[in-house]
């Protein structure tokens, strides 16, 4: 046994390393857009985001940038100003894409392209400052590519690029102390292309393969007649384009210097009408580059790849080691402890049964009592019985060596305290690893890559919904082992109470998102189309796999039957005590995965102009993860087991889902030490996500530690069913009799 399954982690080993190398390949599209010589190419605007605030704005509601004018531009069917179609998933994750006004055509440079010249009072100037302040950065599209900042790694052997763009910058004036604020006004745009591949390669088409944006900050001095610098090539030479008004109100700080009042900023400059005016310029310029493939142009975007592999693969490595550890423990406790136990009572029953046909002989060949005669039954008659009392004590011998799990047959299975909550829980968590394992196959073949926006949200929508199918079953499934009859009412708890709960707090959120004018507050529209998918296509879906679990598949099959009385618990360990053994069980699952944690925080929160593209690697780790999980859960249970303790339905549930609690913490962690993020929204907004999160994941690994549970108890009482006769007590190997 210990044999087979150790060639069974190696070819499960050598398939996941497989997968592990498709982290960086994905598919492009099924069609690649190529651009002939002077043909127009769109430019899309979309929106601006911040690593320092949960708050994102489209690029056009920005009061301090150029509106746009509402002329339809060659090479685009939209005025400008208008938003494009967007996908369900592209709408939750804040996009609002609109065309622009800047004109693009292939082949051909533009030295200065005067834009606009924005006037922005000072209630908009404060909001321009603050955005800068957060570090704000902008986010144009190109042939589906965004605008990148380049940079160039340490020793400068390779480049790299990082989505978006600066609004502006902050410097200290060493003076006063003060932080200044600039704008960046003027943009060097470099498109990078090279000849199509195939048929339009030979016709002159040119496929765009980089999208380069660089920042200038420039003041309104020197400038021709069209509003362009005089002199682009020298920008050095310019004062930068500072977001400054001078104050209207009286200085508090010079007048009073003694004074220890000083009013704040926000009381100091008054509306009076005063304004700035900021003009906006951009170059263009195209580059040839044929050292770039087109269905590799995504690669600059992902960050230090090579490094990053091999934290990975130490991630991996790591989790081998604790999932290696556990399976050990596991295989001693399967392969000596349980078959020990086993073997042992099965020799006992069968000593058991020859001293039983003994004495039955012995008793048939004495004196029989005529059947005219009374016998005596009370108790004096019974204790006076001396061989018939040997007998019974001979039969009870082995309940002294009856312990631990073993003494649990009649109760191990009966059904737990609020069971119709749990039945709905483990048909949502079901749910939810459909959805998960479909994401990781997906994203690990590359079908789900940053070239489809939005494709990775819309994606788990959809399967999430399709997914109500596998709750329904599990969730009547698991009611009917617990002995409940009303499925209709399960089937309306399981579609109704995690979706219900998790749509009800992003309504609440979006409320306070909304508030805020931002792009994430999700339209009226987006919000009537989730509940038309949850209620209209998921909730029927859950109703039909509950009818199937429930009346066609119907309950489990349990190796023991249940007696009417539960037993008593006796009292348990300190670590066998549930808070303490599911925080404890926890904290292994939550060392698998820690290290890979840190890089989906990182792009979650951290750096959100990079992408997270190491799927398969993250697919290895959730694999092993789920492994750990299991055997966790089992030896949890087991212990839990054999301190005589039957409560095991939610013991096994919260301890797969345990180390959500340590994930969380580490949200927690993470937001005091690593983030800067500043304001009430954002902060409620970062915490209502990670337990969003949390909760989510937590029913996954709960649902998975309860199903390995599960099939671990039946596993073990169906190879010994130990059954209580009015004689003693006998043991019958697999499923040979019931009590």
């Amino acid at each position: 046994m210990a044999s087979d399954y150790r060639l069974n982690l190696r070819r499960c080993l050598l398939l996941l390393a497989f997968f592990s190398f498709t982290d960086a390949f994905y598919i492009p599209g099924w069609s690649i857009k190529s651009y002939k010589e002077k043909e127009a190419i769109p430019l899309l605007v979309n929106k601006v985001y911040s690593d320092n605030t949960q708050l994102q704005y489209a690029y056009y509601d920005l009061p301090y940038v150029c509106p746009p004018t509402g002329v339809q531009h060659s090479g685009s069917s939209l005025l400008s100003g208008q938003t494009i179609p967007l996908n369900l998933g592209e709408v939750l994750r804040g996009d609002r894409i609109t065309q622009s006004d800047i004109e693009l055509i292939m082949g051909q440079d533009q030295e200065c392209h005067f834009l606009c010249s924005r006037t922005v009072s000072r209630k908009d100037l404060k909001r321009a400052k603050e955005m800068v302040k957060d570090g704000y950065v902008a986010e144009w599209i190109v042939d589906n590519l965004p605008g990148a900042t380049s940079f160039v790694t340490v020793d400068k052997s390779r480049k790299y690029y990082a989505a978006g763009f600066k609004m502006g910058y902050q410097e200290v004036d060493l003076a006063s102390g003060k932080g200044r604020y600039y704008i960046n006004n003027h943009l060097t745009i470099v498109i990078r292309h090279r000849k199509a591949p195939g048929r339009d390669g030979g016709k002159g088409g040119r496929v765009i393969v980089g999208f380069e944006v660089y920042t200038k900050s420039i003041g309104r001095t020197k400038r021709l007649e069209n509003g362009c610098p005089a002199d682009v090539n020298d920008i050095d030479s310019y004062q930068p384009m500072e977001l400054y008004l001078p104050p209207n109100s009286t200085d508090f700080a010079v007048q009073y210097p003694h004074s220890s009042y000083h009013p704040p900023e926000s009381e100091q400059d008054i509306e009076d009408g005063a304004t700035l005016e900021i003009p906006y310029s951009y170059s263009v310029y195209f580059r040839e580059d044929e050292s770039i493939e087109w269905a590799h142009r995504w690669d600059l975007y992902f960050v230090n790849q090579e490094e990053g592999s091999r934290i990975h693969w130490l991630a991996i490595v790591n989790s081998l080691i604790i999932c290696g550890l556990l399976s050990a423990i596991v295989a001693m406790i399967l392969a000596r402890t349980i078959r020990s136990d086993i073997k042992t009572y099965k020799d006992s029953s069968a000593e058991e049964g020859k001293a039983r046909i003994k004495r039955r002989s012995r008793r048939g060949s004495g004196t029989r009592t005529p059947r005219g005669e009374k016998v005596g039954v009370g108790l004096l008659e019974q204790v006076g019985d001396t061989e018939n009392d040997a007998d019974i004590s001979s039969d009870d011998e082995p309940l002294e060596d009856v312990t631990g799990w073993k003494l649990l047959h009649a109760d191990v299975f009966r059904a737990p305290r609020f069971g119709y909550l749990l039945a709905p829980l483990v048909g949502s968590g079901m749910q939810l690893v459909f959805m998960a394992v479909g994401l990781l196959f997906l994203s690990s073949l590359g079908i789900l890559n940053p070239s489809w926006r939005g494709g990775f949200v819309s994606v788990g929508i959809g399967l999430f919904v399709f997914a109500g199918l596998f709750s329904g079953y599990f969730s009547g499934r698991v009611y009917k082992t617990f002995g409940g009859v009303n499925w209709r009412k399960n089937t309306l708890i399981t579609a109704l109470l995690f979706p219900g709960l998790l749509f009800s707090l992003v309504f609440i959120l979006n409320l306070f998102v909304w508030a805020q004018a931002s792009s994430t507050a999700l339209p009226f529209g987006t919000l009537i189309a989730i509940i038309m998918l949850w209620l209209c296509i998921q909730l029927p879906l859950v109703y039909v796999g509950s009818w199937y679990g429930f009346m066609r598949a119907g309950a489990w099959e349990h190796p023991t039957k249940t007696t009417t009385l539960p037993r008593q618990v006796p009292p348990r360990a300190w670590y066998i005590r549930s808070l303490n053994s599911i925080l404890l069980a926890g904290l292994i699952p939550f060392a698998v995965i820690f290290i890979e944690l840190i890089f989906v925080f990182q792009s979650l929160w951290q750096d959100k102009s990079g992408y997270y593209y190491v799927f398969g690697f993250l697919s290895v780790v959730s694999i092993i993860l789920i492994l750990s999980i299991a055997e966790v859960t089992i030896v949890t249970i087991y212990i839990k087991l054999c301190s005589e303790d039957y409560n095991w339905w939610w013991h096994s549930f919260a301890v797969g889902g345990s180390s959500s609690i340590w994930v969380f913490l580490y949200c927690v962690w993470y937001y005091l030490t690593k983030l800067h993020i500043e304001g009430f929204v954002s902060g409620l907004l970062f915490f209502a996500y990670s337990g969003m999160a949390c909760t989510v994941y937590g029913l996954l690994t709960g649902t998975i530690g309860f199903l390995t549970a599960y099939a671990f108890v039946r596993r073990i009482y169906g190879y010994v069913s130990i059954c209580w006769t009015k004689n003693g007590l006998y043991v019958a190997s697999s499923y040979e009799s019931y009590c």
